[in-house]
């Protein structure tokens, strides 16, 4: 009867000219939204067609008291469809602003799930404990995320990915949650197993096709450090006018820029190519002037302020804790006699005496160890040039069904579309076949060298 009712309504409205409305797809993932226990639904949108939210999930404070301390973390979701993949992405800091999509959601159709990273923005609980972020909490995060989202909306299979920490992010929590997600893409995810055993330094002076860049950025420092009066003047100059402070974080504007000046070889592979080797001032006919605005445009002097670390607190309390750092300033021997504090760049010096925390040297070594035992359906992608490639994610005799790929010249931006074709093609597939997805290879690329690295696992 109901079914003849809803028959004869429809056959009226089409015989007087009327459709019925289709349904609205923001409801109809709103309705389902509206089932998971401790969702806010801050706003809802439709962006290129697609319903998109910015989302408020209550999460324990510590995972180990459920019932204890509560607080509110950012996720957003761009939807494709319920029977669609989904991605799980995470850049390892604050949520992304707005909608965007992340490589493997374009490659494989997918849903998309941004979570903003305990700790960041006003993803914090309220006590501010410290204590309560480590990689663990935040892969319970994720893992309450997963659950929820699986039950009330996607029950196909998900994929976690993220670029440089979230990258990290994403191994941590597959390293708890093996099971939540179906694969990893992980991009330019360092993994710095033993904080003093370094390869960084060694590996910047590899970095590139001209030894003579990296001896132009060696002169650069220590030119800069032999005009430490004139060059601290400036940066104080520079504090003033812009309203920035360098006392809070790394006690003077002096630390700041021993910090700031040993970072640049760093920040300049990071995200620079060979091409920009022709601008930098290494002569010693440089001006200070030049020396200043090279340092700014690479390492950023108003990073290294106390406003500018100051949105970082929660990255450098965890590479205190447990991420590791890099060392740059032992094995820049070249500046030998230059250099007046003890690890002026590193990750504690930013980190303030009251919360600093206990160093936990075997957390790097158990997610490793994890990997290389256990570790399946992985695939990461890392830049010949990045310095963050210097120390990275690797297979051993338990990893399955996982794989390692090398963009030529590549940054700290490197990812699947940069790859030569034959490889970005191998791997775009090998992702579309863990999720299930039409495999489609026509994907957005750079230009690249040819000669890109691969490495997979058994």
């Amino acid at each position: 009867m109901r079914l003849l009712k809803l028959f004869l309504v429809t056959t009226l409205l089409v015989l007087s000219g009327v459709t019925p409305a289709a349904a609205d797809p923001v409801d109809d993932v709103r309705a389902k939204l509206a089932t998971i226990p401790g969702l806010r639904i801050e706003s809802s949108a439709t962006v290129n067609g697609k319903p998109f939210f910015v989302l408020w999930y209550t999460q324990p404070a510590d995972h180990k008291r459920p019932n204890g301390e509560k607080f509110e973390q950012r996720v957003t979701l761009w939807h494709r469809g319920f029977d669609r993949p989904t991605v799980l992405h995470t850049t390892g800091y604050g949520g992304v602003g707005g909608a965007f999509t992340a490589e493997p959601t374009r490659l494989v159709d997918g849903n998309q799930l941004n979570v903003e990273q305990r700790f960041f923005n006003n993803s914090t609980p309220k006590s501010q404990d410290w204590t309560k972020l480590n990689i663990w909490q935040a892969a319970s995060d994720h893992h309450r995320i997963i659950q929820a989202f699986k039950q009330a909306l996607y029950p196909g299979r998900w994929v976690s990915t993220g670029a440089s920490k979230g990258g990290m992010t994403s191994v941590y929590h597959r390293r708890f949650y093996p099971d939540d997600v179906d694969a990893t893409v992980a991009y330019v995810a360092p993994q710095d197993v033993v904080n003093r055993r370094d390869s960084y330094v060694d590996f910047i002076q590899r970095a590139g096709q001209d030894p003579q860049c990296n001896l132009a950025l060696r002169n650069l420092q220590r030119n800069t450090l032999l005009r430490r009066p004139a060059m601290v003047a400036k940066l104080k100059d520079f504090a003033a006018a812009n309203g920035l402070t360098y006392e809070s974080t790394f006690g003077s504007a002096d630390r700041a820029l021993e910090a700031a000046l040993l970072d640049t070889p760093f920040a300049f592979w990071q995200y620079g190519t060979q091409l920009d080797c022709a601008v930098v001032p290494g002569s010693a006919t440089a001006t200070d002037q030049q020396l200043f605005e090279f340092v700014d445009r690479i390492a950023g002097w108003s990073f290294y302020s106390d406003e500018g670390t100051a949105p970082f607190l929660p990255y450098f309390y965890q590479a205190t804790q447990q991420l590791n750092w890099p060392d740059v300033a032992s094995k820049t021997t070249w500046l030998k006699g230059l250099l007046r504090y003890r690890e002026a760049g590193d990750a504690p010096a930013a980190v303030p005496d009251a919360i600093e925390p206990k160093h936990e040297p075997l957390a790097m070594g158990d997610v490793d160890t994890w990997l290389k035992t256990s570790g399946r359906r992985m695939l990461f992608v890392y830049g010949e040039n990045d310095p963050w490639s210097a120390e990275k994610f690797e297979p051993g005799p338990g990893t399955r069904d996982s794989h390692w790929y090398t963009v030529p010249a590549g940054n700290h931006g490197s990812n699947i579309g940069a790859l030569p074709a034959a490889l970005r093609t191998e791997a775009t597939r090998i992702l579309q076949q863990w999720m299930a997805a039409p495999v489609d290879t026509t994907i957005q690329s750079r230009t690249v060298d040819p000669g890109a690295l691969r490495l997979s696992g058994r």
